[in-house]
């Protein structure tokens, strides 16, 4: 039982490997790039990439590199927002970065961000703002 236990655990993703894996999907869906195009462009299969994006599989230092470049971000890029390891707070009011970033890198993010950001007229996105907390019943 132990060692199911064991290998249970190892089966949850750490989470610095799942943020950079999201930092790579989120990317590489700004770049409408499909993960086979990227796997092709890494030598490796889609699924590989899959695990990658999902914190499955941890992406070596030198992979990184290459994703980076074929990403054209910094590797830096993959550890921005990166959460800290404090404890989780428990007040439930505010978002926390995690929250936010699967949100962003997640495709509906991704698409309500670049249609929001394609909206010219600066008074009409404050009031979409506006609008959507409302629907959610923000009192902001």
């Amino acid at each position: 039982m132990a060692l199911r236990d064991t290998i249970a655990a190892k089966k949850v993703p750490n989470p610095t490997d799942k943020h950079v894996g999201a930092r790579v999907r989120m990317r590489r869906i700004m770049l409408a790039m499909s993960q086979e195009h990227l796997a092709d462009a890494l030598g490796i299969t889609y699924q590989q990439v899959q695990n990658n994006e999902k914190g499955a599989n941890r992406i070596g230092a030198s992979r990184l590199q290459q994703i980076s470049q074929i990403l054209q971000v910094p590797v830096a890029f993959f550890f921005e927002g990166l959460p800290t390891l404090a404890p989780h707070d428990s007040s439930g009011s505010a978002l926390s970065e995690a929250q936010i970033d699967d949100f962003v890198s997640g495709s509906d993010g991704l698409r309500l961000i670049g249609a929001f950001m394609r909206i010219d007229n600066a008074a009409l996105r404050r009031r979409i703002v506006m609008l959507v907390q409302e629907i959610a019943g923000d009192a902001d």
